[in-house]
């Protein structure tokens, strides 16, 4: 197949699934009715309604949990195309995924030593 062909199919699938979605958002549109109620903008937590902002209920440390997160998650989407082709490219796959995983530990171990995992 040539990369013209893939890329066809590529754009007739892209075309495809944004017209699905915009069929969905019209058919949504159409059948449901929207009341106007002035209480759903408020934020609520358990049936009461709460007296701080929205947007300053989290602690600023919980930023930190959420990048270690992000990086564990990047450290799984780069190890799965790795473990694809890890029997064909051999010793040097394994030695690229011994420096990545050592550059994640070490920024770990620092997190660590730093009392950025501990609960406060």
């Amino acid at each position: 197949m040539s990369a013209l062909q893939q890329y066809t199919i590529l754009f007739g699938m892209i075309v495809g699934t944004l017209g699905f979605v915009i069929v969905l958002y019209l058919l949504h549109r159409k059948m449901v009715k929207m009341r106007k109620e002035p209480a759903k903008d408020i934020p609520a937590e358990s049936g009461r309604l709460q007296p701080k902002p929205a947007w300053g209920r989290y602690h600023v440390h919980y930023y930190g949990y959420a990048l270690l997160f992000l990086a564990f998650d990047m450290e799984m989407a780069y190890m799965y195309p790795w473990a694809v082709i890890y029997k064909e490219v051999g010793i040097t796959a394994l030695l690229d995924m011994g420096v990545f995983l050592l550059i994640l530990f070490l920024g770990l171990l620092y997190t660590w030593n730093q009392g950025g995992l501990k609960r406060q």
